[in-house]
């Protein structure tokens, strides 16, 4: 942590310090151009009121440098900006090593009742999702969270992800440049998704012979009449020519201002996305053949997208009023940038959604890479030669702070197929089903996980942890809580491996039924190819272990009473647990 602290507190030194030198540049070069513009004009001045030959030189000289200034100042400008960008980067992750919120989304929107998003805490406030995440497009975020989602089941895709993570942690300058620069352009959700749907309209001027034709020859005859009407002060040839060019464009203006609205506007989004590609693709990852392949990707996405943008830009002049009677006046400048992004769409529509998608991923491989760098503590877990089973060591929930968190072994899959994990209340029992959910998550995404070893076969995720009623769907929490048995049952019937998680379940009926459901229920989950970890309150249950020795086995968390106090060791132990706490605490608190 400390070593950690002192990394990021030293960059976010070094990029205030040069954010403030720069700053100080910006004062003097405004200061600069601001002499050069006085100048300029009083040369300009001098030089109406007394027409000297070396005055047309001085105007000369001061409006190279004036513009001169003028580029140094943005360009100075831009440069401060990626500063600040940094040093909010650094600053973040110091918030977050010290327990403080991470200043990127929560995923908040990717929520749903429907899968272990919730039981897990992967996504919202404070979650998985939340603590992972660096991403700065709509598309990172999609991607991420579909990491998340759905979790790589493959040894090979998982080895490769590994890797990737691996070479991509140590690269911290690389990650925050490619983040740097995501945040430089704010984006807004889906602000590239009416150019997906621009790509699937059909091509109207481009296949027009009669334009590809015009749209040459009638700007050259617009120059030539421009230059006789100069020479000999006729415009009628100069008149027809305009006429011309306003009918042509009139003509499509319905089609052009579609694209436009489309493909418009969308410069600083198209920079974002050229330039995470285009510092992706620089980088010198050589040691991971899933970054080589995707830097490859990236150097083609990042030239097109780059074009796009230039286009779009071109296009956007047609906002500017003047800009825009002129041009179009005399090279029907609508119809030629309509025209080149036909031929853009042309060449790129198959590859582009392609394109868009190399950023998600270099997003969500970056958001993951930082995470491994954060925590250099955690292992990078085996893949099970054979059978199905989870192995752990010292194994702890990534989102309980170091120092409040107990570390447990666990091993399942064996020796049993099902846990049953008894405990009183506030024991640990949820919080260790959780751990062992979310760090099997972590494993089938490539990351290192919160132990120090671990050992794994691929599988699916499902769990019944929080169930919770639903007034708008007319939902009971009973009802709901077997709509959730029943999912998995059903996603079980697929044959797939899973991990089911399953949290103290029918509550919602009385003691002996509960029992028996719950009996049957396990009975139910022992046909099929999954591992099952099933906590409950009901020690009864317990003895199933007798009738399924090479089935089922019994853990427990115990709470100790010391000295008129309760204890928790939050330790997992063999067996069934033997105290309770529930009357102990009612007594305490003089409720009986």
């Amino acid at each position: 942590m400390h070593s950690l602290d002192s990394i990021y507190a030293q960059k976010a030194d070094q990029y205030s310090k040069e954010a403030k030198i720069i700053k100080n540049r910006l004062t003097l070069i405004a200061l600069l151009r601001l002499a050069g513009f006085i100048l300029l004009v009083a040369s300009i001045y001098y030089f109406i009121k007394g027409s000297q030959p070396l005055l047309l030189l001085a105007i000369a000289v001061f409006l190279i440098l004036f513009l001169l200034l003028v580029k140094i100042y943005f360009t100075l400008k831009d440069k401060k900006a990626l500063k600040e960008k940094l040093l909010f980067i650094n600053e973040n992750e110091l918030v977050i090593l010290h327990g403080n919120a991470n200043q990127f989304g929560s995923g908040e929107n990717h929520q749903s009742h429907e899968s272990y998003f919730e039981d897990l805490d992967v996504f919202g406030k404070g979650s998985l999702f939340h603590l992972i995440n660096r991403t700065t497009t709509s598309h990172g975020d999609a991607k991420l969270a579909a990491q998340l989602s759905h979790p790589l089941l493959q040894n090979q895709s998982i080895l490769q992800y590994q890797q990737a993570i691996k070479v991509l942690t140590s690269e911290i300058d690389t990650r925050q440049l490619l983040t740097a620069h995501g945040l430089l352009n704010n984006e807004k959700d889906g602000n590239l998704y009416s150019i997906v749907d621009w790509l699937q309209t059909p091509i109207k001027l481009i296949n027009s012979p009669w334009l590809k034709i015009i749209r040459w020859i009638l700007p050259l005859f617009n120059l030539g009449a421009l230059l006789y009407y100069l020479e000999t002060d006729n415009y009628l040839a100069l008149s027809l020519g305009i006429i011309a060019s306003w009918a042509i464009t009139g003509s499509k203006a319905m089609y052009i201002n579609h694209q436009h609205n489309q493909v418009g506007e969308k410069q600083k989004i198209l920079n974002q996305y050229a330039d995470i590609l285009k510092i992706f693709s620089n980088a010198n990852i050589t040691h991971s053949e899933l970054l080589k392949q995707l830097g490859q990707d990236a150097k083609q996405a990042s030239q097109s997208i780059n074009k796009l943008s230039q286009l779009s830009s071109f296009f956007d002049q047609r906002l500017n009023v003047v800009a825009n009677i002129l041009l179009n006046s005399f090279i029907i400048y609508d119809i030629q940038c309509v025209m080149e992004l036909e031929k853009w769409k042309l060449k790129n529509k198959n590859d582009f959604e392609r394109y868009i998608d190399c950023v998600g991923k270099i997003e969500s491989l970056n958001s993951l890479s930082c995470f491994a760098f954060n925590h250099p503590g955690y292992t990078y877990p085996e893949l099970a030669a054979e059978g199905l089973l989870i192995q752990a060591s010292q194994m702890a929930h990534p989102l309980i702070p170091e120092k409040e968190s107990v570390p447990n072994d666990f091993s399942i899959g064996l020796n049993e197929k099902l846990q049953l994990v008894t405990g009183s209340n506030m024991s640990g029992k949820t919080t260790f089903l959780r751990t062992v959910g979310i760090n099997l998550l972590l494993a089938q995404c490539g990351m290192p996980v919160c132990a120090s070893r671990f050992s794994f076969t691929p599988m699916d995720i499902l769990s019944s942890i929080r169930v919770s009623d639903s007034l708008l769907d007319h939902t009971s929490y009973f009802m709901a809580e077997l709509k959730r048995l029943q999912q998995i049952i059903v996603q079980l019937e697929s044959g797939r491996p899973a991990l089911v998680l399953v949290d103290e379940i029918l509550r919602g009926t009385n003691s002996e039924d509960k029992t028996h459901g719950s009996e049957q229920f396990i009975r139910k989950l022992l046909q099929y190819h999954c591992l099952t970890l099933f906590a409950t309150h009901d020690l009864s249950l317990g003895e199933m272990s007798v009738a399924l020795p090479e089935k089922i086995r019994n853990y427990c968390f115990e709470s100790l009473i010391q000295k008129g106090e309760l204890h928790f060791d939050f330790k997992l132990q063999p067996g069934v647990a033997k105290n309770k706490n529930a009357s102990f605490l009612m007594q305490k608190m003089g409720i009986i």
